[in-house]
């Protein structure tokens, strides 16, 4: 399921985050499985360990799908990684590395989406900047709305915002298809 619940903005950032896992078949388990799963038609089509420096940014991943209202789509996870990139990820390099790879997804499958949300990321602010701690969950969605500085979703990049989305796409495709070489490498050595 890839939809947004809709939250009210006096709601608890943990109740909208609850919202959100029960719309999407997820929930803080996720944060301890060994492995990731990506989906697709309802296969798994990639696993990869689940690190902790990948839950540290799912965590705050999670509440920037409920707080900037992207949903779990392809294109949802892209335009959430668009927002990141533009608002950045401080020192979560997990965040940074998997936002890539969805940025160049969202590059090739929603061009226009993924440039806009970029966008409005360069006018937000993130919660990369800390860690996640409960007491977040406690903050009003609204409240943590006006903390982040989030504009409107749908006003028109500005030309630098075009210039350097430009200058990201290349990037995170050399990082998709770099890291899809370094997975297939001892493949084709063996085949070899």
């Amino acid at each position: 399921m890839a939809e947004l619940p809709a939250y009210d903005e006096s709601a608890t950032v943990g109740q909208a985050r609850e919202l959100y896992f029960a719309a999407n078949d997820l929930g803080e388990s996720g944060y301890s499985d060994r492995w990731v799963r990506l989906r697709l038609a309802g296969r798994t089509i990639i696993m990869f360990p689940n690190s902790a420096a990948r839950v540290r940014s799912i965590r705050l991943h999670d509440i920037h799908h409920v707080v900037a209202g992207y949903d779990t789509s392809w294109t949802g996870e892209a335009e959430v990684a668009a927002w990141e990139i533009g608002g950045g990820c401080a020192d979560h390099g997990a965040a940074w590395l998997l936002n890539m790879y969805a940025l160049a997804i969202g590059a090739v499958i929603a061009p226009v989406r993924t440039l806009t949300a970029f966008a409005r990321g360069r006018r937000s602010r993130t919660l990369y900047s800390g860690e996640f701690v409960p007491a977040l969950l406690a903050e009003s969605l609204g409240e943590l709305r006006c903390r982040l500085e989030l504009p409107p979703k749908g006003s028109s990049p500005a030309a630098t915002d075009l210039a350097l989305f430009g200058l990201w796409v290349p990037v995170s495709m050399a990082a998709l298809v770099g890291s899809y070489a370094l997975l297939l490498w001892p493949l084709v050595a063996l085949l070899g």
